[in-house]
This record gives C-alpha cells, sequence and structure tokens, in this order.
C-alpha cells in the first residue's frame, strides 16, 4: 500500500491529498540524491564545482521561471489589456534579447572558469585506465616507475592528492565517470584523453561507464575507494606483489584447475603461469570489492556463480561459461578468492 492511498484512508481533507500528489514526484527524485554514485554526495574538488554550477543554474531556473510566470500572471490576470507599442517592443527587445544574452555570457564565463582543476596535471601518480568490452583494465604508474602496476575494475587514489588518469578503449567508445568525485571523460580507441580528480573525502564510492558500448553496458562500472596516503601507499606496495602463495589443499587443487581449463591464456596471475593479457588480471582478485566490474561481490558463491554463468551475467562476454564437476568447482573459487 502506498504512502497516496494510505492518505486516502486516513481521511486527509482534498486539498491536503492533491499538495501530497504533487509533491510525491520530488520526493521521489529526492530519495535518489545521494548514495555511493550521486553528484550531490560530493566528495572532491572537482565535484563540488561541478555541484556548485548546478545549485547556481537551478536558482536561476527558479528565478526565471517566476519572472516569467509571474509576468504572464500579472498581464493575463491582474491588468489584462492593450500594450503601448513601444513599451512592448522595449520589452521584447530588453527582456527578450539583452537580458538573456548578458545573464548567459556571465554564467559561461564563471562556469568554465571554475572547471578548469579536471585538465591539471597531478601530484605525481597517473593511472591509465583502458575501458575494455566490458571490463576495466588499470594501471598505476608511480613517480618515476618504469613499469606499471596492473590491476582491473577499481580503482584506489589517495585523500587530498590530485590524480592524473589517462583514458583510452581497447574498442568502442567509453566514457569514465566517477559522479562523487568529478565529470565524466569520453575514451576513444586510439587517442588518449586526460582528467584528473582530487577527492577531499575518504570512503567508497562508485564509477560507470557513461556511455553506450554494448549488450553489457550497464554492468562495467567499477569501485573507487578513497584512502588516507599511508593507508594507501601500503595497498599500493602490496598490489605490486605476486600472488601469495596456495594457503590450502583445496586452493591447491583449484590453482591445478585454473592451469587445466586453460584460464591463464586469457588472464594473468603475478607468480604464476598465468600470463594472458585478454581479460582482467587475477592476480589479487580476493582483496577487490567486485567481481565482473561491478556484477557480483566476490565470495566463494559469487565466483562459483560467475564462472558457471558468465554468459548469462555479462551477456557477450568474452569469456565462456564452464562446465565443473562440483568438487572441482569449489576448488577453482577457494583458489581465486585466496588472492589477496
Amino acid at each position: 500500500m502506498n504512502v497516496l492511498t494510505r492518505a486516502r484512508q486516513s481521511g486527509w481533507p482534498l486539498r491536503k491529498l492533491r499538495a501530497l500528489h504533487a509533491a510525491f514526484p520530488l520526493l521521489t527524485v529526492l530519495a535518489s540524491c545521494g548514495g555511493q554514485q550521486s553528484s550531490l554526495n560530493s566528495a572532491g574538488q572537482d565535484a563540488s564545482a561541478i555541484l556548485t554550477l548546478f545549485w547556481v543554474m537551478l536558482a536561476g531556473a527558479i528565478v526565471l521561471w517566476l519572472v516569467v510566470n509571474g509576468a504572464f500572471y500579472y498581464i493575463s490576470r491582474i491588468a489584462p489589456g492593450r500594450f503601448d507599442q513601444r513599451y512592448a517592443r522595449h520589452l521584447l527587445i530588453g527582456g527578450g534579447i539583452i537580458l538573456p544574452t548578458f545573464v548567459l555570457t556571465a554564467l559561461l564565463v564563471w562556469g568554465l572558469s571554475i572547471l578548469p582543476d579536471q585538465r591539471q596535471k597531478g601530484d605525481g601518480l597517473v593511472i591509465k585506465v583502458t575501458g575494455e568490452q566490458w571490463w576495466w583494465r588499470v594501471e598505476y604508474w608511480p613517480e618515476g616507475a618504469e613499469t606499471p602496476i596492473i590491476t582491473a575494475n577499481e580503482i584506489r587514489l589517495p585523500v587530498g592528492k590530485r590524480t592524473e588518469f589517462r583514458l583510452t578503449s581497447a574498442q568502442v567508445i567509453h566514457s569514465f565517470w566517477v559522479p562523487a568525485l568529478g565529470g565524466k571523460m569520453d575514451m576513444f580507441p586510439g587517442r588518449e584523453t586526460l582528467i584528473s580528480l582530487a577527492p577531499d573525502k575518504v570512503g567508497t564510492f562508485r564509477g560507470q561507464c557513461a556511455e553506450f558500448c554494448g549488450a553489457s553496458h550497464a554492468w562495467m562500472a567499477f569501485s573507487a575507494l578513497v584512502m588516507e596516503q599511508e593507508d594507501f601507499d601500503q595497498w599500493l606496495a602490496k598490489e605490486a606483489g605476486n600472488a601469495q602463495p596456495v594457503a590450502s589443499e583445496p586452493a591447491a587443487r583449484g590453482a591445478a584447475i585454473f592451469d587445466a581449463q586453460g584460464c591463464g591464456a586469457c588472464h594473468a596471475i603475478r607468480g604464476t603461469k598465468a600470463v594472458g593479457q585478454v581479460g582482467p588480471d587475477l592476480t589479487h582478485i580476493g582483496s577487490r570489492q567486485s567481481l565482473g566490474a561491478g556484477r557480483s561481490k566476490v565470495t566463494l558463491q559469487d565466483l562459483q556463480t560467475w564462472i558457471t554463468h558468465t554468459e548469462f551475467l555479462k551477456p557477450e562476454v568474452k569469456m565462456p561459461s564452464y562446465d565443473l564437476d562440483p568438487a572441482d568447482l569449489s576448488d577453482l573459487a577457494r583458489y581465486l578468492e585466496g588472492l589477496k
């Protein structure tokens, strides 16, 4: 039973019901304004600038709406009648040409002046992100590094620092967007675009491809974790290392199944014979926030479901679904879940 139905049954006056009915769509919209993927929940300098621009534009639109409708109400209800031709001409030229030109020009100049920070260089760390179908290849390039630290479907950033992103795509156009941290930037095959983000709040935020890129576009997301500098440095040093040795017999059997099924031809696990570059790097998959670029969590059950129903969970994905013996499937999932 919805809110409006309860209100009717409670005997509310008709006037209040109409007001509630008019406000209900607005309340529904406002209820979705928070969360990890919201431009109104800013957690970075660039998102704050965009949010300020939004509120100023919204306030201007409200004032304009009130002025236009107020003028219409005045001439149609309060003082209806014929207008002097000269007065009407001045009204059209001043209100219809001069005022909009002045206001829009001022807003444009001001808006452009507060947004260039997203094109600035970072404070040393560079993250290269490649949009694949349908996942994210992520490479960390610390200042002075000769080789990258490779991961997938997740980015981690130090709070209070500006990080430079170099974006490209492998097959089709994608768009990189973390609403809580900044604006979006398109990613083109064969071309590199630049954006930088300066988060000012620690937390976990959701990123999303904002450009339709194919059948699994809706399932092309990633987690953006903003960390204290010390925690980030420790994580990055650990992320650069090889996969930890297997810690149990089931995991060891799972590693053997991984090799026997040829998974290493597509996936890389540093420190093992798996060096594939077709799919995401799995070296530390067990420590990530999500599986399949935001499709599932990284749990034993979700790993098993992903392995056996990949094409169902992510239409047109290159990875085939595997029909494994339940015991083998469990061991393989334990091996992958232990890669932390």
